[in-house]
């Protein structure tokens, strides 16, 4: 099993830190890939309409999807403590209670979006021109629900472990068949947008599969066995009281971007489709700060869980210089590719109207970038201190102050003011939560 974990409680920091952000990174990236590839080949073989109404329903997956992936983020805490504790059997238990009563959210939540995507479309200001496409697309996507929770369920264990090579394998591998079968289906056959709905659909349910073969043959350990699936009520309370606040933390982001794109979708599709095409971007330039702060919270946790405060304040140092050198050269990077990167995601003939508009949002985008570095990395902070309530409260605060600023200044800056109310939000919730965590930190090395 030792090669297939990473031991965090002993060893240097920036050694671990790396060795786990990087693999979980390009996995990250790679999942992004599945909407990217979409939206790529949806925006050029499919059309200006295709672009936009993906880029309607794709907050709204989001949404779905990270509040799965946030349930499984605060079990995977309470599974990183007793990795480092080395209690394996309480691992496989929370492990096996966690998939379970995810599969039944996951069912529950695929049969609501089914059911009322339409209302969804109509709150969300969908132009009528797109909303019966939009409707489809996001109905089909709604059917993956299951086997993002499966995925997000296991991949968990094994990144409390310190094991995130194995999610990269299996993410790199559906991305992989995505973009060949979306890139046959619709750049050779010209199939419509339900292919490129069920190609990422497919793709969910690859990676499921792989990460169930792979726990179960290589890192057994951690695989639970069939009375870990039964219904245990405490245990199903402690995963509410690691996983819920997480799951809202991670689910109040996706409902900003949910009424933000409602103020987009004022603005007509050009608008729609620029935003819709800087955002696969602020998402790519931002997950390499995610994953740094998810091995800041894995570090931490795993050291609380063998009582070594020590390290915890070591550790959380390293990750937050990282995050700063990090950010330092991606805003680099993206004010100076900002033209060839939209230009990525439209057709010739559509770039006169939408390009400038991505333009303007990037010139001044590119120059925040370093504070989501910085809110990533305190958050991975707090969450591996099990301290969640002070991490949706900062949440909360910041997707407040960036929608009610996005109504402010949008009507007079187009989509640039939005890259303006996020620097507003990310601000505050430095200034909230810097304090706190000085003051955590000093606490944890007086231990």
């Amino acid at each position: 099993m030792s090669g297939h974990t990473r031991d965090m409680t002993r060893g240097p920091a920036a050694g671990h830190l790396v060795a786990f952000a990087l693999p979980l990174m390009a996995s990250n990236w790679m999942q992004l890939m599945y909407n990217a590839v979409d939206t790529v080949l949806a925006g050029r073989f499919i059309g200006q309409n295709a672009l936009a109404a993906e880029g309607i329903a794709a907050p709204v997956m989001n949404l779905v999807i990270l509040g799965v992936s946030g349930l499984c983020t605060g079990a995977g805490v309470l599974m990183s403590e007793h990795f480092g504790a080395g209690r394996l059997d309480e691992l496989r238990k929370t492990q096996g209670g966690l998939m379970r009563f995810g599969l039944l959210a996951s069912l529950t939540l695929m049969v609501l979006g089914w059911c009322f995507a339409p209302v969804l479309m109509r709150a969300l200001r969908c132009p009528e021109e797109l909303t019966e496409i939009a409707v489809t697309y996001i109905r089909l996507t709604f059917l993956g629900t299951p086997f993002v929770c499966v995925y997000n369920a296991l991949a968990a264990g094994l990144k409390s472990a310190g094991n995130t090579r194995a999610p990269l394998l299996f993410v790199t591998v559906s991305a992989v068949f995505n973009a060949a079968l979306d890139a046959f289906l619709l750049g050779v056959l010209h199939f419509g947008i339900v292919c490129s709905a069920l190609t990422t659909v497919a793709a969910e349910a690859l990676s499921a599969v792989l990460a169930m073969l792979y726990t179960r043959k290589k890192v057994s350990a951690l695989w639970p066995a069939a009375d870990d699936f039964r219904r245990d009520p405490a245990l199903l309370k402690r995963l509410f009281q690691y996983g819920a606040p997480a799951a809202l933390q991670q689910a109040i982001q996706p409902v900003g971007k949910v009424l933000i794109q409602g103020q987009v979708n004022a603005l007509g599709v050009s608008a729609i489709a620029a935003y819709n095409a800087v955002t696969r971007m602020d998402d790519f330039a931002c997950i390499p700060e995610q994953s740094l702060a998810a091995g800041i919270s894995t570090w931490i946790a795993q050291n609380r869980g063998a009582n070594r405060p020590e390290r915890v304040r070591r550790g959380f140092s390293v990750g937050m210089a990282l995050e700063i050198a990090y950010g330092v050269l991606i805003a680099g990077l993206a004010y100076l590719l900002r033209d060839p990167l939209v230009r990525l995601f439209v057709q010739p003939e559509d770039a006169a109207q939408v390009v400038p508009i991505g333009v303007s949002y990037l010139s001044l985008m590119a120059w925040l970038y370093l504070l989501p570095g910085l809110t990533n990395g305190v958050q991975g902070f707090f969450r591996g201190m099990a301290r969640f309530r002070v991490t949706v409260l900062a949440t909360l605060t910041q997707v407040t102050l960036r929608f009610a600023f996005t109504c402010l200044l949008t009507p007079t800056m187009g989509i640039r003011g939005i890259a303006a109310a996020c620097g507003i939000g990310w601000t505050a919730m430095l200034l909230l939560e810097i304090p706190l965590c000085c003051r955590a930190i000093r606490r944890a090395g007086a231990k």
